[in-house]
């Protein structure tokens, strides 16, 4: 008669209580500011007092949303900073993949390290900073570009007050502090790149353009693809620390933005419920626009998160 064996036992999973106790500053800070702040969003829905406090202002319902959507102002904010993303996205895709496809086929070592130095310092420095160095720049009277410009024998412009040029300004700023970013990204990208095939592409008589166009750009469609695709989730987002810094209401036309309109009603106008309603309904479009991104990141580019 045989005896059934029972398995071994496995043993249970010590885990040390000291970890938690390590754990619960991060836990505590993500609770008060990640999620605490959520309550806040009640505001939204009602005539809010600030005497009166969160709960004890009465509810509005959608009155406020109903308001945004009937104000002229609230459209053209919206017009204005989804025009504003896509002129930026556009270019800080073009001018990335240029400069990166152009340092590519520079030889000289030297050389292409002190460019990328040279390009990607400007990342560093905040709008703060850089707005008033564009504001001296731009200035009508004796900005630099306008001394050039009246040398010239042509008229001065003034960059920052004539809403149809504002909007090109924002975008070649914005090109300008980011790109060298973009370019460090690309030239990892281009180092993916078997070298064997444009030294064969060489022997068959193909010059640099031609390398271009049937090596270097195939070769780097799936890193297009993806950043392309993860930027469409910042749509929304026109850049609130440049427009903020630069704009003034002679460009509110084109340049005011769905940021700068919500700060001038909350923290200007001090209508906290309507401007809780801008920032929810910004939020609720971003979780769309980054959801979707991220969606077709993966179905198109092979891209997960873990």
């Amino acid at each position: 008669m045989t005896r059934s064996v029972s398995p071994p036992r496995r043993p249970r999973r010590f885990v040390d209580p000291w970890l938690y106790v390590m754990l619960a500053p991060s836990l505590i800070l993500i609770l008060v500011y990640a999620y605490g702040p959520l309550f806040g969003l009640s505001i939204a829905f009602k005539e809010y007092d600030i005497a009166r406090g969160v709960m004890g202002s009465p509810w509005a319902g959608l009155a406020k949303f109903r308001y945004l959507f009937k104000n002229p102002n609230f459209k053209r904010v919206i017009t204005n900073t989804v025009s504003l993303s896509v002129m930026k996205l556009a270019f800080r895709f073009i001018v990335p993949v240029t400069v990166a496809i152009l340092l590519n086929e520079v030889r000289s070592v030297p050389f292409k390290r002190a460019v990328q130095t040279l390009a990607y310092l400007p990342y560093f420095v905040s709008w703060v900073a850089l707005s008033g160095v564009f504001i001296s720049i731009l200035s009508p009277t004796d900005g630099a570009v306008n001394e050039i410009i009246k040398a010239m024998g042509m008229k001065p412009i003034y960059f920052l007050g004539d809403p149809d040029i504002f909007p090109g300004v924002m975008v070649v700023t914005d090109v300008w502090k980011e790109f060298g970013y973009g370019t460090i990204v690309y030239m990892a990208a281009l180092t993916s790149i078997d070298p064997s095939l444009y030294e064969a592409a060489a022997i068959d008589g193909a010059g640099r353009a031609r390398r271009v166009r049937h090596i270097t750009l195939p070769g780097m469609t799936s890193i297009l693809v993806l950043m392309f695709i993860l930027s469409l989730g910042g749509l929304m987002n026109a850049g609130f620390d440049q427009v903020f810094n630069l704009y003034n209401p002679m460009v509110y036309r084109t340049g005011d933005i769905l940021d700068t309109f919500t700060y001038r009603i909350g923290m200007v106008n001090a209508q906290y419920d309507t401007a809780t309603a801008v920032g929810l309904i910004k939020s609720g479009v971003s979780l769309a626009l980054v959801s979707g991104s991220y969606y077709a990141a993966y179905k198109f580019a092979d891209y997960r998160i873990f």
